[in-house]
Parts: structure tokens; C-alpha cells; sequence
């Protein structure tokens, strides 16, 4: 008894620690990402560019898949034990977040689509409404990634073979054929393939030649970083691809395929005849067609800066090698991660001096590992940066910049062989809105819905809740041994049946135990590095579910509903303890983190504000925008309260009383900066909301930190439990084959 009183002491106290020593990690981790949050806010990165990962935290467990499954860094991070995007400028669409997401809380499409006009109103088929047979395919749509690109192409010469099926045969006059591709990047590509394979009747039109942009990449850039599928090629073996693998691969299938390119054929433009027909433009003549498929990419022609001797012949708008520029002074203009790459590239090779301007503060939009090498390529003195610069002159000798800084403006010259202009390009939206594409956002026809998470839950319930009732029916038809003493059992009729070692009885426990397996694999699903990737995590998370809530109900079962005072009730309890655990994770948890990251929201979209109204007022007193950022910067700061509950109390009114005192000093300083008794109100509601959403965000946190010990319980009584159950069925073993001796 007193052993076992100081075995149950120290568990308790070693939980205590270890539940103590996980909310400290968590609270750091989340103060730690949530300023994060705020400084991705600040530099600009946390607008995506094209798609977006979408978090509903109503579903969100906070599980952290789907921070592992993204290949580019920074994307999404938990705050407040859930996901919330970060860098949401570094998405490029991959969906791992999604596919990985075991509770559907996850989608990605393409950002504010209720107020862009630089994606083109299409509707599910990848058609313009407006020009009925006009498709668009690949990074034109607003989706980056080859392998979209991929699937896009083949779906729109898909749906062009379903349509001439269902047309038959066309009248002779006039001559038009069945499609046009234009463009012969990834997107073009796979749409000639899949109309090979449909046996259509078409063309395929390029400016340049098979690549698309993917030819103007820098040589030996990493392209493509997962496996994809292309029409009558196959699965492409190789996980990763080099622009040159990839261009050669291209090429070869072009040639194997015999498929009818026609490289050098500009196209001009698109016009819709009154009998229905796509008449394309170009510089070779006019190509009718019944569908076109436009695949052009986004990039189109390069931009300019617009300045002075930016026709000289010592200025570019690409860089294919790097290594053909040594000993010369270089200027790379740019901030995406083109420009840093080519800077990058460039000084790394012998005898080269390089310098990188960006018109900004700070790189907003750059992968984290090249913002790593920039970082240490400026700090050897390899790479020379001037951020806020603008080039007002370019000179045969020399470069001519403006650059702001601490003190001012200043005239920086260069003396310069070669600039690189690397500001992205002109996208052919006018050749488009001249063929009648719109892009106006209330043309779009309405998103569809993201499938509901739950269906696969409630799946999993309806399953569970259904043998629960089966079980519930076979305990009232065998009332008469379940309702009966343990001293009256052995002489039941159905005792040999139903007794823990009876037939029935030792079946329920096999089957119990099995579930418990198929249950405890779902953690080798989740396993980041497992090779197991059969099916959807998400299906994983609803047998999760099924198995869990059954393995329970055959366990009792097998104890005859009478669990003792053995090992297996032992485990028997601990599979309920875990059932128990993981319902109040998967419904009760998600509450809290919802709300504190509800405030989170709130606090950002109150900063988002304070930062307009500072800007505003800078731009007449620079010091008097800068006290407003800090005074309320300060207030957030001081918005969490200790741990005990006087600390607590004091940390409560110390709050107040901050608030108050920044509050004065806020007006006190607006006034005398002449601003209107409305102005130095509306500040002062900011200020309060900031304040609020600050402290209520630390509250939530705090309790989300208590009952964060669920995860932590689920998963030590989960091993815990195995134990139990590996004892216990040795045990029984050993029983059995004491009785067949005995």
C-alpha cells in the first residue's frame, strides 16, 4: 500500500513537471511565431502573391502536419497550438498542407478573389464564360506550380475531345481545327500530349520553342521537386529536376511523339467569328479553330525601369549562366527571388563586384534559404546591398542610383559593366481582354465550397455509433449472464461462451487488440520520414477515430463487462482514460486556440490600422508616428499576466494602468501635434482594442497551456496502455499453457 501510494506520488509529480515544462515550451513557441506573424506583416510578406493556404481553425487540431509537409519554410506555423500562416508571399501552391491535414482544415486557392483584377475570370473547366471555347491553362490562371500546369492541360484537351465526341462529325466548310495550343511550357505540353492521345485535330504555336519559362531559368536551378504524371509518358521517375533534365526530357518527348510544334509563331491576337470559330492571330497567318487553349505563363514581357540608357546593350532582363560573367561590376535590380539568385550567381564567380538594389526596406517575398545566403553573401563582403534605391540613370561607365536612408536622401553612383533587370514581367492581360477574357471579380463565378472536414468524421461515428448499438443489442439479449454476480457466472449457461477465456469472450479480445494495432498506425501515417503513405491522412484520422472508439467497446466485452483488478483491467482502464482524451481533444481543445487566435487576428488587423494612421501622420511629423508604433507596441508588450494569482491580480491592475497612462500620453501628444479632437479618438480606440485583444490573446493562451495536457495524457497513456496489453496477453499465454500441461 505504501509503495504503491509513493509509486502514485511520484507520477503525479512527474506529470506535474513535465506538463510544466511542455506549457512553458509552448508559450515561448507561440509568443515566438505570433511575433513573426507581425513582422511577415510589417516587411509585406504575409499577402500572398497567387494562392493561399486557407486554415479553418473550427477544425484545426494544431497537430503541426501540415508545418512538416510544406516544402518552402515559413509558410504556416503553429500559434497558439494551431496553424496560422505566416509568410503567406512563400506559398506556391504545393497542397501538401492540404493533402496532409488529417482533419480537412486546410485549403488552398487562390487569394482575395473577390478584389483581384489580375486573374482571369474562368469557371471550373478552366473556360472563359465570356468566349465559350477559350481555355487557359497553367500559370496564366493564377497557379505556379508544373505540375498544376500539368494537370490543367490535360484537362482542358480532355474536355475538347468529350465535346467533339458529343458533336460528331463537323460540316466540311468551314475548314477549322478541333484545337489550337499556344504556349509550350508545362501546360502546353501536357495539352498536346492528351490530344495525341484523343486523336484530335490541332496545332501547337510558340514564340520561342518547347520550356515556356521554364527555358529562360537560370542554368542548373532546381525546377520541379515532385514526381508528376504526363499524358502517354507516365509518372516522371525522378523526384527532383534540373532545368536541364527537365528542358532535355521535354525536347526527347517532342521528338518521340512526333507532336506538331511550331516554334517562331508569335501570336498577335484572338477574335470569336459570329459562326462561333477562334480565329488566332499571328505573325505566320491566321489558325481557325473550334477551342483554343491559351498556355502562355504570366511573365510575358519583361518590365522596365523606364529610365535613361536603359537600351544600351549592357543592360539584360535574364541571366541563363552566371558563370560567363567574371571580373566585371555587376548591378542586379530586383527583390523576388529571381534577382537574389542571379546575385547570388554572379557573386560567386572570380573577380566580380556585385551589387543588388531593391526599391524596399527589407526582402518580403524571398525564399528563407536564399534570404540565408544573402544575409552571409553581404556580411563577407561578397555581395554589396542598397535597399530602398531606385536607378535614376544608366551610363555606359556608370550607374546612377538614389537611395534613402537614416539621413536622408542620397545620389549613389557605380562605376558598372552590366545590369540585370530582374522586376518580373508584363503578363499578356491586354491580349486577353482584347479576345473578351474578363477579369473582372463579379464575372467569376462562385468558389465552390470546400468539402466539409467532418464528413469523414461523421463516417467514422456513424460506423462506431452503429456496432456500439450492435454491441448494446447482444448485451440485452445476453442480459441474463452480464446482469448476473461474478460468484454466479461459472454456472450460467453461457459462461464456457462468454467468460474473458470463453470463445466468444477471447475472440472480443483479439479483435480488440487488433484495432488497437490498426489504431497506434495511424502514428506511423503522421510520421513525417515513414514511408506508409497509403491513403489520405485524413482517412487515416477517421479510422483513427472508428477503430479507438471500438477497440473500447470489445475490450469491455472481453471482460465479460465485469473489468477486475488485473492487468488487463488495468489496460482496460487505460484505453478509456485515451478514448476519454481523445475526445476532448479532437472537440474541446480546439475551442481555446480558436479563440486566441481569433484575437491574434484581431490584434492584427488593429495594428494594420495603427500602422496606416501612423504612416499618415509621419508624413508631417516623422517622431510623433514613430511614440504612436512604440506606445502601443509597449502596451501589447505588457498585456501578459504572471503565473500565480496575485501575480495575476497586480499583472491585471498594472494593465490598467498602463493603459491609462499611455492613453494620456497619447492625446497629450496628438494635441499638441494639432491633430482633431476626432483624430485623438479614433487613435485612443485603437490603442484599447490593441490592448484588449493582446490580453485576451494571453488569457487564451494560458488555458490553452492547461489544457494542452490532454495531448500530453493521450499519448502517455497510449504507451502506457500498450504495456499493459503486451503484459496481459503474455500473461494469458502463459496461463493457457500452464492449463494444457496441467
Amino acid at each position: 500500500m505504501t509503495f504503491g501510494l509513493l509509486f502514485g506520488a511520484l507520477a503525479l509529480v512527474g506529470l506535474a513537471l513535465c506538463a510544466s515544462i511542455r506549457w512553458n515550451l509552448e508559450r515561448r513557441g507561440s509568443a515566438a511565431s505570433a511575433a513573426e506573424r507581425r513582422r511577415a506583416r510589417s516587411q509585406g510578406s504575409h499577402a500572398a502573391r497567387l494562392q493561399f493556404p486557407n486554415v479553418d481553425l473550427a477544425r484545426c487540431l494544431g497537430c503541426g502536419t501540415c508545418v512538416r509537409a510544406c516544402p518552402e519554410e515559413g509558410v504556416l506555423e503553429l500559434v497558439h497550438g494551431q496553424a496560422l500562416v505566416v509568410h503567406g508571399a512563400r506559398c506556391v501552391g504545393h497542397g501538401r498542407c492540404a493533402e496532409e491535414c488529417p482533419t480537412g482544415a486546410i485549403s488552398v486557392s487562390l487569394a482575395d478573389l473577390a478584389q483581384r483584377r489580375d486573374l482571369p475570370a474562368l469557371d471550373e473547366r478552366h473556360e472563359s464564360p465570356q468566349v465559350p471555347g477559350l481555355f487557359l491553362a497553367g500559370e496564366l490562371t493564377g497557379f505556379a506550380l508544373i505540375r498544376t500546369a500539368i494537370a490543367h492541360g490535360t484537362q482542358v484537351a480532355s474536355e475538347v475531345a468529350r465535346r467533339v465526341r458529343v458533336a460528331g462529325t463537323p460540316a466540311p466548310e468551314p475548314a477549322a481545327l478541333d484545337l489550337c495550343i499556344v504556349g509550350a511550357g508545362p501546360a502546353g505540353l501536357a495539352c498536346a500530349l492528351e490530344a495525341k492521345t484523343h486523336g484530335l485535330d490541332f496545332e501547337w504555336l510558340d514564340q520561342e520553342g518547347v520550356g515556356g519559362t521554364v527555358a529562360k531559368y537560370p542554368r542548373r536551378k532546381l525546377v520541379m521537386t515532385q514526381p508528376v504524371d504526363l499524358p502517354r509518358v507516365g509518372r516522371m521517375k525522378q523526384s527532383s529536376y534540373s532545368k536541364e533534365e527537365l528542358m532535355e526530357l521535354w525536347q526527347r518527348i517532342v521528338r518521340d511523339e512526333q507532336l506538331p510544334l511550331r516554334a517562331g509563331v508569335v501570336c498577335l491576337g484572338l477574335r470569336r467569328a459570329q459562326d462561333g470559330l477562334l480565329h488566332v492571330e499571328t505573325d505566320a497567318g491566321e489558325v481557325v479553330a473550334r477551342h483554343v487553349c491559351l498556355a502562355l505563363g504570366r511573365r510575358g514581357t519583361p518590365r522596365k525601369l523606364d529610365v535613361p540608357g536603359e537600351e544600351l546593350t549592357k543592360v539584360s532582363y535574364g541571366l541563363l549562366d552566371a558563370a560567363s560573367f567574371q571580373g566585371r561590376r555587376v548591378l542586379v535590380v530586383g527583390g523576388g527571388d529571381s534577382a537574389v539568385e542571379a546575385a547570388l550567381g554572379l557573386a560567386e564567380q572570380s573577380g566580380n563586384t556585385v551589387h543588388l538594389s531593391y526599391r524596399r526596406d527589407a526582402f518580403a517575398r524571398i525564399k528563407p534559404r536564399n534570404a540565408a545566403r544573402l544575409e552571409a553573401a553581404s556580411a563577407e563582403g561578397r555581395l554589396q546591398l542598397l535597399l530602398s534605391s531606385r536607378v535614376l540613370r544608366i551610363d555606359p561607365e556608370r550607374v546612377v542610383l538614389e537611395c534613402d536612408g537614416a539621413q536622408g536622401t542620397r545620389s549613389v553612383e557605380l562605376e558598372n559593366d552590366d545590369v540585370f533587370v530582374l522586376v518580373g514581367g508584363l503578363p499578356p492581360f491586354p491580349l486577353l481582354e482584347a479576345a473578351g477574357v474578363s477579369f473582372d471579380p463579379g464575372d467569376r463565378p462562385p468558389a465552390a465550397e470546400a468539402a466539409s472536414a467532418r464528413s469523414g468524421l461523421v463516417r467514422a461515428l456513424t460506423v462506431a455509433s452503429s456496432l456500439i448499438a450492435a454491441a448494446l443489442v447482444w448485451l440485452y439479449l445476453r442480459r441474463d449472464y452480464y446482469s448476473l454476480a461474478l460468484a454466479e457466472r461459472p454456472g450460467a449457461a453461457h459462461h464456457e461462451l462468454l467468460r474473458p477465456a470463453g470463445v466468444l469472450g477471447l475472440a472480443f479480445g483479439v479483435l480488440a487488440a487488433g484495432l488497437v494495432a490498426a489504431n497506434l498506425s495511424y502514428l506511423l501515417r503522421r510520421a513525417p520520414r515513414f514511408p506508409l503513405r497509403l491513403g489520405s491522412l485524413g482517412a487515416w484520422m477517421t479510422s483513427h477515430v472508428a477503430t479507438g472508439l471500438l477497440a473500447l467497446v470489445l475490450a469491455l466485452l472481453h471482460s465479460a463487462m465485469a473489468p477486475r483488478d488485473t492487468v488487463g483491467g488495468h489496460a482496460l482502464a487505460a484505453l478509456a482514460v485515451l478514448v476519454v482524451s481523445g475526445v476532448i481533444g479532437r472537440y474541446l481543445y480546439a475551442f481555446v486556440p480558436r479563440a486566441a487566435n481569433g484575437r491574434e487576428l484581431e490584434l492584427d488587423e488593429v495594428l494594420t490600422q495603427v500602422g496606416a494612421l501612423s504612416a499618415a501622420w509621419e508624413q508631417e511629423d516623422r517622431e510623433l508616428g514613430q511614440r504612436i508604433q512604440a506606445e502601443v507596441e509597449s502596451l501589447i508588450e505588457g498585456a501578459a499576466l504572471g503565473r500565480s494569482l496575485p501575480a495575476r491580480v497586480l499583472g491585471l491592475v498594472r494593465a490598467q494602468g498602463a493603459l491609462r497612462r499611455a492613453l494620456l500620453r497619447l492625446r497629450a501628444q496628438a494635441r499638441a501635434a494639432g491633430r482633431s479632437a476626432g483624430e485623438i479618438e479614433g487613435l485612443a480606440v485603437l490603442a484599447r482594442r490593441a490592448h484588449r485583444a493582446a490580453f485576451m490573446a494571453a488569457h487564451f493562451d494560458e488555458l490553452r497551456a492547461l489544457l494542452g495536457t490532454w495531448r500530453w495524457i493521450h499519448r502517455w497513456t497510449a504507451l502506457g496502455m500498450v504495456l499493459l496489453v503486451v503484459v496481459h496477453v503474455v500473461a494469458g499465454l502463459r496461463y493457457a499453457r500452464m492449463g494444457e500441461l496441467g
